[in-house]
């Protein structure tokens, strides 16, 4: 079967992240697929009911590639966004983020003479956090050569050699109600508290560096005639450097309440380190040789606001190259794509890598033993 028809397969298996079934079933698509094409089945990992699979060839990891095949749409998705190919662009819900990486690590993978070191990871939870596949990439990757994360590329098809870290936080008040029209006096109003802490977390932020503290999902009280008892605000935090990630870190925890008699209780932390470009730079211009020699057109880099697993390998201080992925656009939009012309050409790219990485080693990185 051929890349588009395989694509195709995933695509139309939904797997909303959410839906810890669906992601099962989805799991064995993925697995039945790899068992296709590598003659090899897959070990499956469930960690708190979530499905994740990897192939491991020959010893320890050498290289590892790195996917998910959970996605952001819902069940029904196929409904009013059907799988179609057109005039050379695929769509389909998630065909762009990232099931189409999906295929193309298990055909280049397929395409080695010698598998020996290689190891594939396809996870179930990376648009969710990844809570419960973190430990598992960790794992993967600890003295690996090289981790190829099969997420989209850039635009234009741009390879991402840097990323942002990621912080995530959840502020939470605690008041107390009271009636809003008899004796409001006598309440603690958490929805007044929460608005003063979202203008001091807005105020972290710092545009010259590009670090980014963002209030999202806010939610504060029950009825119209209630003083809010409780309240809280989602914060989304994206920063280049670890440095810059520690300082919003410590301000955030450092946040008190401003009206009496409320209380302020931070939850979460820091999730993603940043994938800075020291981490990708070998493996980057790697890339650019095998693409001259290959005649593809030339390789750019990209540095990015969204982050990936391969925030958590670069982070541990892995080699990491992202982006490998599907050339197009949308992500978790309506007009989500693949140029399908360049499909061939990415995997082409992907199966150079591995096998040059494979037989030599990262040339960038002296080789570590586990």
């Amino acid at each position: 079967m051929s890349l588009l028809e395989d694509i195709e397969t995933l695509v139309r298996c939904e797997s909303p992240s959410s839906d810890h079934a669906a992601v099962a079933r989805s799991a064995e698509v993925v697995a039945a697929l790899g068992r296709r094409l590598l003659g090899a089945e897959p070990e499956r990992i469930v960690v708190d009911g979530v499905t994740h699979l990897r192939w491991r060839f020959g010893g320890d990891p050498r290289v590892l590639l790195l996917g998910h095949h959970d996605t952001v749409w819902p069940i029904g998705s196929l409904a009013t966004h059907p799988f179609e190919v057109i005039d050379g662009v695929l769509r389909g819900p998630g065909c762009f983020d990232m099931k189409a990486g999906v295929v193309m690590a298990l055909h280049a993978a397929a395409a080695q003479p010698d598998r020996a070191g290689l190891s594939i990871l396809i996870t179930g939870d990376e648009e969710v956090g990844s809570p419960s596949s973190r430990a598992l990439i960790e794992e993967e990757a600890w003295g690996c050569d090289a981790v190829f994360v099969l997420e989209a590329s850039a635009d234009g098809g741009a390879l991402k050699t840097r990323r942002k870290g990621t912080s995530l936080y959840w502020i939470e008040v605690e008041g107390r109600a009271a009636h809003a029209g008899l004796e409001p006096e006598k309440g603690r109003n958490a929805g007044v508290e929460i608005a003063h802490q979202i203008l001091a977390v807005s105020r972290l932020g710092d545009a010259e560096r590009g670090t980014t503290v963002v209030p999202t999902v806010v939610t504060a009280g029950t009825t119209m005639n209630t003083v809010p008892a409780a309240a809280s605000v989602s914060v989304d935090v994206r920063a280049w450097d670890s440095a810059e990630q520690e300082r919003v870190d410590a301000a955030i925890r450092e946040l008190r309440p401003v009206l009496d008699g409320t209380r302020v209780r931070i939850v979460g932390g820091i999730n993603r380190a940043p994938l800075e470009a020291e981490s990708s730079q070998a493996l980057f211009e790697l890339a650019c040789t095998l693409a001259k020699e290959l005649d593809l057109e030339p390789l750019t880099p990209a540095a990015v606001g969204g982050a990936s697993d391969g925030n958590f390998t670069a982070g541990m201080g892995t080699p990491t190259l992202d982006g490998l992925g599907a050339v197009g656009g949308g992500a978790h939009a309506d007009h989500e794509h693949v140029l399908t012309d360049e499909l061939p050409r990415r995997t082409a790219l992907l199966t150079e890598l591995v096998k040059t990485v494979l037989a030599q080693g990262n040339p960038g990185q002296e080789r570590v033993v586990r």
